[in-house]
């Protein structure tokens, strides 16, 4: 019993650790809740949950196979940083607010709509380098001390603070967007641009410049 109620702990520290890391995806959440409701807000949630989960049984049942992608961190880095600067140029600069100043009531979403948000999601947590790093890092240092039963504790107990906390994201954003102007909604947009920019930018940079390649 004092190995599951440990087991429970490390999950919910780990689930806490993922809640209040500042990121583009905590970002995101928040503006897919404004921009396109909680339909949107849920769809994008959903996609990061699927890359979550893959992250967490590739890297528990495949170490080898993700220590070996650790080898391809930098062009996998640039990847994500190239999607991060496209998103950013694409909402500070071309992002239409379909709404009108006196109505606000969101368009509703088409099932097209749902896939390409859900995607980016998934896209946008799988090729994050320091999502990578975290599971594999987490999954390893576990695997050492832990039993399979005590990891799926683990990892089942951080990935639903995780969720809960994502949804807490998605319902608060929507509550936040009845009180929001067109005006305002614009401005949220570009301040989302200008943050994946200079997310985007800086890792970029990071990884043409600082790190260096396996041999």
């Amino acid at each position: 019993m004092t190995d599951i109620i440990q087991a429970l702990l490390k999950g919910l520290l780990m689930g806490l650790l993922l809640v209040i890391s500042v990121g583009p995806v905590i970002f995101t959440i928040i503006k897919q809740s404004i921009n396109n409701g909680k339909e949107g807000g849920f769809s994008f949630v959903a996609g990061v949950w699927v890359s979550d989960f893959l992250w967490v049984m590739i890297s528990n049942l495949f170490s080898a196979f993700v220590t070996g992608l650790l080898d391809y961190k930098k062009p996998i880095g640039i990847a994500g940083s190239l999607i991060l600067l496209s998103m950013g140029v694409f909402y500070l600069f071309f992002k239409k607010v379909k709404l009108h100043p006196d109505d606000i009531k969101l368009p509703p979403l088409q099932a097209s709509d749902h896939v390409k948000i859900a995607l980016q999601g998934f896209l946008l947590n799988t090729l994050n380098p320091a999502v990578m790093g975290f599971w594999l890092t987490s999954a390893t240092a576990i695997a050492v001390t832990h039993t399979v039963r005590e990891r799926i504790i683990i990892f089942a107990t951080c990935l639903i603070i995780n969720m809960s906390s994502d949804v807490g994201k998605v319902v608060l954003a929507g509550r936040l967007r009845s009180k929001l102007t067109i005006h305002n909604i614009k401005v949220i947009n570009r301040v989302s641009g200008l943050i994946f920019l200079l997310f985007g930018s800086a890792l970029l940079l990071g990884l043409l410049f600082f790190v260096k390649k396996h041999h």
